[in-house]
């Protein structure tokens, strides 16, 4: 069987452990299709995801909406330790930017949300005071790697 209007997420990828294409579908993780070949393993998916929703219909099941036929807000909402969200709003600040601007720029060109995750860095951050006069020396762990890390930008 064929579905008419398939617009369900695929994705083929090839196993080494299994020595061939898997093919899977984002709304239906627990399908899969094993094949030798790529086009095999998509189309054998494809078939699957169409049976299983026969069969669901069939059983008065819900079928899961197609990830592409969802609408989103453009809202999300992130839980993240205090220590890195102090660490993302000082990197806002330094680059003159909200703190969402921040994390959906880095979060759409796949960059890093903080270039160097230092364990004494987030603990140093944890206890700073909000405001430091200018001329306050910055701890050594910091003032040796701020240029390489304002290159990487």
């Amino acid at each position: 069987m064929k579905l008419v209007d398939d617009h369900y997420t695929y994705r083929v990828t090839w196993s080494s452990e299994d020595e061939g294409y898997i093919g899977l579908c984002a709304e239906f993780p627990s399908l899969s299709w094993f094949s030798d070949t790529s086009e095999e393993a998509y189309s054998g998916i494809r078939r699957l995801v169409a049976e299983c929703i026969v069969d669901m219909g069939a059983n008065n099941e819900q079928v899961p909406e197609p990830l592409a036929d969802r609408i989103y807000s453009g809202k999300s909402m992130v839980r993240v330790p205090p220590e890195t969200h102090r660490a993302l709003a000082i990197r806002a600040a330094e680059e003159g930017v909200s703190l969402n601007r921040l994390v959906s720029a880095r979060l759409a060109n796949g960059a890093p949300l903080i270039l160097h995750q230092r364990p004494q860095l987030f603990a140093y951050l944890a206890r700073r005071p909000t405001s430091i006069p200018i001329n306050a020396p910055m701890p050594p762990f910091i003032s040796q790697s701020a240029a390489s890390a304002r290159s990487s930008l």
